[in-house]
């Protein structure tokens, strides 16, 4: 009873990443209240020029050789995951902030990591991620939500301020794959617990956030600048989508769309709980440079010394 209360609370001094604005209603699955209404119940920030998710164009991706590795602290410690819950529009893990951090990879300061929502489509055969690569839609997203250093875990006080480097949110596509997922069997097992909105239950000490990142290379990645993809969709997002993919069974991501239940009445299954993809509106998408980028910048600077070297003799 008494870890059951701690994750109640936990919830309630966490803000959801999905509901900072509760006067604005909104939705997934109905057409009066989704996604493409926002812009007119939240329009502050959800008609903005620098909204998410995006298509990412790899062919316009700009090389940035500051996007160095991250320094992830607290991702192998299974003492971090506080608890499991149905917002009514997604399912989201709350976190130890006072253990997990962020920083490195050309991120501004520290960041502190508050939580995780994942996005589904219905099934693991439909498209469901919220950020797109060259068009290409992928059955789940997984999004960590971390707050600058300096907002002390605290959310609400990132948005207030209108920070632009306030949030920092690290995207992995999730996909479908013949494989055994042993932690991710087990975190979806306590979907059951969590049908309805506004249910939660405890899970700490079953899970480190490494262990359902294994196998990802987490040193390859995009970066770009952007907003909540939830009203009220404030533009202080620093993102990094990473290139590799967790790869799960298809039963996990099945698990996600038969199970958990939207906010409505009557109960309506959670799928196809994303945004749709925005405008870029000139912003510069950015990664690491390939080896062929490298392989090419060193011949021009070869070629050019070259001849500037002959032109002294």
């Amino acid at each position: 009873m008494i870890v059951l209360l701690v994750s109640c609370l936990a919830a309630l001094l966490c803000p959801s990443v999905h509901s900072q604005d509760s006067s604005v209603e909104w939705c997934y699955h109905n057409s009066t209240c989704g996604f493409t209404t926002w812009p007119k119940t939240a329009p502050q920030f959800c008609n903005g020029s620098s909204q998410s998710p995006i298509d990412i164009v790899t062919k316009s991706v700009q090389g940035n050789p500051n996007l160095t590795s991250f320094n992830f602290t607290g991702f192998d410690d299974n003492s971090t995951f506080m608890s499991i819950n149905n917002t009514g529009q997604s399912v989201v893990v709350y976190l130890d902030s006072s253990k997990m951090t962020v920083q490195g990879g050309d991120l501004p300061d520290r960041y502190n990591s508050i939580q995780f929502t994942l996005h589904w489509g219905n099934g693991s055969s439909s498209p469901g991620s919220e950020h797109t690569v060259d068009g290409k839609q992928y059955p789940m997203e997984l999004q960590i939500v971390n707050v600058l250093s300096k907002y002390n875990g605290s959310m609400s006080a990132a948005l207030a301020s209108n920070d632009t480097k306030g949030l920092s949110v690290l995207s992995f596509f999730i996909e479908g794959a013949q494989t055994q997922t042993n932690r991710w069997d087990n975190l979806t097992s306590l979907l059951t617990s969590i049908r309805n909105s506004g249910s939660g239950a405890p899970i700490m000490n079953q899970f480190t956030m490494d262990s359902l990142l294994e196998g990802v290379d987490r040193t390859k990645y995009y970066r770009y600048q952007g907003s909540l993809t939830t009203p009220n969709c404030n533009e202080v997002v620093i993102w990094t989508v990473f290139k590799d993919t967790i790869k799960v069974s298809h039963d996990v991501i099945n698990h996600f769309s038969n199970t958990t239940f939207f906010k409505s009445s009557p109960l309506v299954l959670m799928t196809n709980n994303f945004r749709g993809v925005q405008p870029l509106n000139g912003r510069v998408v950015t990664s690491q440079l390939s080896s062929a980028s490298l392989s090419a910048a060193t011949s021009t600077i070869s070629i050019i010394t070259v001849l500037l070297l002959s032109s002294l003799f």
